[in-house]
């Protein structure tokens, strides 16, 4: 007699199913980890790099003083954007086995990609005198924004996680993804 594998309507099919987040032996693989809690302490970090510099670009927009330090600003947010995306990329191979672009966190990878486009050609027009300082704080806030997206990309997966989790601590680990 052949078992039937037809779908039933308690348990749905496959297909239906959502896939979790992480497999048991990825979420092993992400609780064990330094680069976890690494990830969880550099998100917050940039997010308060970002609000910070956001004010001080926005003050030299509106007032024309405080070039210099809105630059230095952009510029400290992009250095907090590349070690949060390179350490990332540790976590994502540590946990997920690839580099990027794990299907976990395809979506976030990609727009990820667009941030750092953003941030690097900010620092290109700084480097290369390219633009006028209005431009280039135009590059960077449109950077910024693409963060922004990107951010609550990141908190959507952790709360994912916690709900898949049952609200226990599974999703607290996913932090290490949050705002990068």
């Amino acid at each position: 007699m052949v078992p039937d594998r037809s779908p039933s309507p308690n348990r749905g099919s496959a297909a239906s199913r959502p896939r979790t987040l992480y497999t048991p032996a990825e979420r092993v693989r992400r609780d064990a980890t330094v680069w976890t809690l690494v990830q969880g302490v550099l998100a917050p970090v940039q997010f308060v790099i970002c609000l910070i510099s956001l004010v001080l670009v926005g003050r030299f927009l509106a007032t024309g003083n405080g070039y210099e330090t809105a630059a230095v600003s952009v510029v400290v947010k992009t250095a907090a954007l590349y070690a949060i995306m390179i350490t990332g990329s540790i976590w994502e191979k540590a946990v997920f086995g690839r580099w990027l672009f794990a299907p976990a966190f395809f979506y976030e990878d990609a727009v990820s990609m667009l941030v750092i486009a953003l941030h690097t050609a900010y620092l290109a027009m700084l480097v290369c005198g390219w633009g006028t300082p209005t431009d280039r704080f135009a590059v960077a806030l449109a950077g910024y924004a693409s963060y922004g997206i990107n951010a609550a990309q990141f908190v959507f997966k952790l709360r994912a996680a916690r709900l898949e989790a049952g609200g226990d601590r599974a999703g607290a680990v996913d932090s290490a993804r949050v705002l990068a």
